[in-house]
């Protein structure tokens, strides 16, 4: 499927608004909010560290509605939806690990600790590191994506993980930003005033860039696919 003309003008337009918002995020991080009061500098990575999951997050669940739409309808374009959708999210959730492990250092004196938190976080990688390499293993197309359909909506389960494991797991050492927990984690901190508005403002940031990344993605893929198209049309012809 080639892109049209306004498609093409949209994403553009998309890609350098997402651009400026990175740039405005950035500049936020590290001058607009001020060293928090007791992690100090370490706090300004929690920014990237939240924007990063959630990128993830919206990334793996759009792989779910592409599972599920092409169960339904067995058209290849959702494939490459899901597809797309978990290599941009594998790729958010690597990010998410290493600026973890960036602000653990100075915080809790050790790059890495299996807390259940950092554990699921673990998990849901390397379930979706699974399914890119179980996916490249099948031949048949058609099995393929079927594959891919139900693995990738299963996989998801690992990621709701992730988020409840925080709120109800007493024995957790990890932060809770938002919402109720019974644990009694090291690290936390206050949201709000400039950290709140900084931190709102990563999480939309991180969401266009999401969105951007999966589009330019699919249409990589699509010009993969006529590229490949027409070496067996050329092969064909010899």
């Amino acid at each position: 499927m080639a892109y049209s003309d306004r498609r093409t003008r949209i994403l553009t337009g998309l890609t350098y608004a997402a651009l400026a918002l990175f740039v405005v995020a950035m500049l936020m991080d590290f001058f607009y909010v001020g060293p928090e009061r007791q992690q100090g500098e370490a706090q300004r990575i929690f920014y990237v560290h939240l924007g990063s999951f959630l990128g993830s997050f919206l990334a793996f669940g759009t792989a779910v509605v592409a599972g599920i739409a092409y169960l339904r309808s067995r058209d290849h374009k959702w494939d490459t939806l899901g597809l797309s959708a978990v290599e941009i999210g594998l790729g958010f959730a690597t990010i998410t690990i290493v600026t973890g492990m960036a602000w653990a250092r100075p915080i809790w004196n050790t790059w890495w600790t299996w807390d259940p938190r950092l554990t699921s976080v673990a998990i849901m990688w390397l379930a979706y590191a699974a399914y890119m390499m179980l996916r490249t293993g099948i031949e048949d197309p058609e099995r393929r994506r079927r594959f891919a359909a139900v693995y990738g909506i299963v996989a998801f389960a690992s990621v709701l993980y992730t988020v409840i494991i925080i709120r109800v797991r007493p024995d957790t050492i990890h932060p809770v930003v938002a919402g109720p927990t019974q644990a009694d984690p090291e690290g936390a901190f206050e949201v709000s005033g400039r950290i709140r508005d900084t931190l709102f403002f990563n999480l939309f940031t991180f969401a266009v860039i999401t969105v951007v990344l999966v589009w330019h993605r699919i249409r990589l893929e699509n010009l993969s696919e006529r590229v490949a198209r027409r070496k067996m049309e050329v092969l064909a012809d010899l």
